[in-house]
């Protein structure tokens, strides 16, 4: 009788670990996607073709560049997801990652344009929502509960579904944001 008390004990304390985790992260997170003008950011990256896993470590190559090589810190890095990895081969998966230049370095843009891929993101209408952002894991889950909602807003709204989607870490503000393509049916 012990042995099982102990046992319930355990598992309510792990139950509750999980729910802890699981909330910490984003887990409960309802998602409001809303379209609204977003856009206009100069973006220094690289094109990628495969795994999106890779998008990271292209973001901490270019963002320690800078840093080291040209004495600019960024405080966002961003993926640009073109392909729907359901349908989509991993090994043929097109992105695009890199840092997103802070305006008060905008003026050291000629230094930069023949060391790196630069450009500025459309400002334009996206399909946008946010998400919190605690550390690696926060991408998980936010990949499990963003993308459907986004999806979901879309199917709702008229627009197409596989659009590309652009991924911001915005490390000060501690979140994930999000604008997707608006490309109607």
């Amino acid at each position: 009788m012990k042995t099982i008390k102990i046992i319930l004990i355990v598992l309510a304390i792990l139950v509750i670990a999980l729910v802890a985790f699981y909330a910490y992260y984003g887990g409960f997170k309802k998602i409001d996607v809303s379209v609204a003008k977003a856009g206009g950011d100069v973006i220094i990256y690289e094109e990628i073709q495969g795994d999106y896993k890779q998008s990271g470590v292209i973001m901490d190559k270019i963002y320690y560049a800078l840093l080291n090589e040209d004495n600019i810190e960024t405080f966002k890095g961003f993926g640009i997801y073109y392909d729907n990895p359901q349908k989509v081969e991993k090994s043929k998966l097109r992105s695009e990652a890199g840092c997103i230049l802070e305006e008060k370095d905008i003026d050291k843009l000629p230094m930069l344009e023949n060391k790196y891929t630069i450009r500025t993101f459309p400002e334009k209408e996206y399909m946008i929502t946010e998400f919190p952002y605690k550390g690696k894991i926060s991408i998980f889950f936010s990949i499990m509960k963003v993308y459907p909602a986004l999806n979901k807003y879309a199917k709702l709204n008229g627009y197409q579904e596989d659009t590309p989607v652009m991924e911001i870490y915005d490390i000060p503000n501690n979140k994930i944001l999000y604008r997707k393509e608006l490309i109607k049916e």
